[in-house]
């Protein structure tokens, strides 16, 4: 299991659903994106789209250089909660969006050379008022390392990113940085071969410029991450093109910190044994179906692996609200609780009330001290907010 800290935590101590983030496994992660900081001289910002527990924002704000946004909402999220520099990229901003956005950010990075040539009104007056603003382009590199095509931002027809054949006939007065994230759950090599590819196509504009920002989807604080040799490829890169530059991973500081902890409903014996749960794949894991991928449960095994076999299905209508096949040392019972593995990021930025379900609790462990604080729970009013 990869949130090893909780072997020893009890899930009967917080309400369920909920997830359970364990500041101790946090602070790892940042310790060692700091690192990456203090030894290569890069930027590290944390990606809110992947982890916005800003109950954590004191101890983030401790070691990382600042957020990167994905619209309005985060930005303000990054500069009212988080300390440091305030990043914002959109596929496309709205008009009516961009003027507070250029009041929040730090960088604001456009997706096409059409959006910049358009807002070029708002930018020079937001850059009148504040001379420290900068912008910057996202561009495509069209070098796809990616296995899974819907998280790939280099596959064929993309809309993320401006590729070079693009940038014939364009001007880069005003702009003062590039940015590409190509990247999703991966390695050192990924990204060293990419930067190949980014520095082969685009290197010619890099005398104009005063930074690059290389995306996310590293997995920095993974076990075998090579993070001596991305330490030293950010080093030798800054020391040829004189660029500051910016990584902003969000998995990187969540991985391995937290679990979803949920209670067995209902177990049924149709054509295989079932079990119903109060968490579900639709509405608290959805990666889990986008993806797709298996989230592991403490103390279970694939199907066959262990004497007690069950699909795990949620509460809703959805036919394919199913978690997985999933076996057990022994049979599950109802009042049962159960602890997802791995659900820091990518979860509490997604969950959902469709069928009216619940939103998961969220709760800080410490796993040194053992303190336990429930920061937030959900009811019906979080749900009929959301509504009309």
């Amino acid at each position: 299991m990869k949130s090893k800290s909780f072997h020893s935590f009890d899930p009967t101590r917080v309400p369920s659903p909920c997830f359970v983030v364990d500041e101790v496994a946090v602070r790892h992660n940042l310790e060692i994106l700091n690192r990456v900081q203090r030894e290569s001289g890069a930027k590290v910002l944390l990606a809110l789209k992947a982890f916005s527990m800003f109950s954590l924002a004191p101890t983030i704000g401790q070691y990382l250089s600042g957020t990167c946004a994905s619209g309005l909402y985060e930005a303000k999220l990054g500069r009212e909660e988080f300390k440091g520099e305030v990043h914002t990229f959109s596929a496309a901003f709205t008009e009516q969006d961009l003027p507070e956005i250029l009041q929040l950010s730090d960088h604001v990075v456009f997706n096409s050379f059409n959006q910049w040539q358009r807002f070029q009104p708002l930018v020079k007056a937001a850059k009148r008022e504040r001379p420290q603003l900068e912008f910057g382009l996202r561009v495509n590199p069209q070098h796809s390392e990616g296995a899974t095509p819907i998280y790939d931002p280099c596959a064929p027809g993309s809309r993320l990113g401006i590729p070079k054949s693009a940038f014939a006939g364009q001007s880069l007065e005003g702009i003062s940085g590039l940015h590409f994230h190509t990247l999703c759950e991966q390695g050192f090599a990924p990204l060293s071969r990419t930067l190949d590819a980014v520095e082969a196509q685009f290197a010619e504009y890099f005398p104009q410029l005063r930074w690059i920002n290389f995306g996310g989807g590293h997995h920095i604080t993974a076990q075998g991450y090579d993070v001596d040799q991305l330490i030293a490829r950010i080093k030798a890169f800054q020391q040829k093109h004189g660029l500051q530059v910016y990584i902003e991973p969000g998995e990187a500081i969540a991985i391995q910190t937290g679990v979803l902890v949920s209670e067995v409903l209902d177990v049924l014996d149709y054509e295989q044994s079932l079990a119903i749960l109060d968490t579900s794949a639709t509405c608290h894991m959805p990666d889990t179906l986008e993806m797709p991928y298996r989230a592991e449960i403490f103390d279970s095994g694939e199907q066959g692996e262990l004497a007690y076999n069950y699909r795990l299905g949620g509460q809703t209508c959805l036919a394919g609200d199913v978690m997985g096949d999933y076996s057990f040392a022994a049979p599950l019972k109802v009042g049962q609780r159960l602890m997802f593995d791995d659900m820091s990021h990518y979860t509490m930025v997604k969950t959902s009330t469709f069928n009216g379900i619940g939103l998961p609790s969220i709760a800080l462990w410490n796993s040194e001290t053992d303190a336990l604080t429930i920061v937030k729970q959900f009811g019906y009013e979080d749900f009929k907010q959301r509504l009309s």
